[in-house]
């Protein structure tokens, strides 16, 4: 029974004592074996690893690019006009050695690269105005669409991109520098956000609720004065239509009584006592109706025609 009891103390020290020695690293991931504060091995392959139990421990750190969100700050341009920032950076764990020995673990880590890629984006802010950082100009076009277009560098590239290069390669510098160098590779640096402070968003809205007034009010005056000029060109047209046509249709009437004249002389001409007896109904049917009473002469020369049709005079 004792020899049982000393087996199976044997057995789960067995197991302890194993399972204090194996351990695993995975494809993604370095294993550093430390022993009493000092690095033994860096084991950067998967598979099974043997360690000394109880005295070395084992600390692990991620092969693949991890991501650091740098904390949102104001910072000047140089005009001094203050932009709220909010970036993010890319890396990778080159050299866990030099990790583990100045940054210790990536909490640490993600601090002191953060503060660098602030001071640095600080610092290439400060060489740029207000577009190159937000990375694009607006156009207004004539009728009054705002445009924003990418601003380009004299080479071509964005100046978002131009600026996230420049520091990109300040932060890499850095952490590579000899009394730094932390063992990891800055991968990329990007601005998720470059707006105004919201302090300063009111005054900034005012100001372009300000420009677009004025620019409305500018675009209603060349409006009303378009409109203005458009109706005072089709007044005179119409004037001079009416005037073109008033002189025609007088030269038309002018000619049309003239033929009437011509054509009533010429009727005259050939036959005059017609003229008389067709002036003679006229008359008759203006001043005869079944309301009126005349009294005249027997020998009127008004009822001539009535007497005698040839309208000669009754002896």
């Amino acid at each position: 029974m004792r020899y049982l009891v000393v087996l199976a103390i044997l057995a789960i020290v067995a197991v302890i004592v194993l399972s204090q020695s194996l351990f695993t690293v995975s494809e993604t991931q370095y294993g550093v074996v430390i022993r009493f504060g000092e690095i033994q091995t860096v084991y950067s392959t998967p598979g099974l690893k043997l360690k000394t139990p109880f005295v070395e421990q084992v600390t692990k750190f991620d092969k693949r690019i991890l991501r650091i969100d740098v904390r949102s700050e104001s910072m000047p341009d140089k005009e001094q006009q203050f932009l709220e920032i909010d970036a993010y950076l890319r890396y990778k764990i080159t050299n866990p050695r030099l990790f583990l020995q100045k940054l210790v673990n990536e909490t640490r880590a993600s601090s002191r690269i953060g503060n660098i890629a602030v001071s640095e984006i600080r610092r290439v802010v400060a060489q740029l105005d207000r577009t190159d950082v937000i990375g694009g100009v607006t156009e207004t076009q004539e009728d009054g669409t705002i445009l924003v277009s990418p601003k380009k560098t004299p080479e071509g590239i964005d100046t978002r991109e131009a600026l996230t290069r420049q520091v990109l390669a300040g932060v890499d510098e850095v952490v590579k520098a000899p009394e730094n160098d932390f063992g990891v590779e800055i991968v990329d640096v990007r601005i998720k956000r470059a707006d105004f402070p919201s302090a300063a968003e009111q005054s900034v809205f005012n100001r372009m609720r300000t420009e677009r007034d004025v620019q409305a009010k500018k675009l209603r005056a060349e409006g009303e004065e378009e409109n203005l000029t458009i109706r005072a060109v089709v007044e005179k047209e119409v004037r001079v239509i009416a005037a073109d046509a008033e002189r025609e249709a007088n030269q038309l009437r002018g000619e049309g009584e003239a033929e009437a004249i011509k054509i009533f002389a010429d009727a005259l001409e050939q036959d005059p006592e017609f003229y008389s007896f067709q002036r003679a109904l006229q008359t008759y049917k203006t001043i005869l109706d079944s309301d009126t009473t005349i009294v005249l002469s027997a020998d009127s020369d008004l009822f001539r025609y009535l007497e005698n049709p040839q309208g000669a005079a009754a002896p």
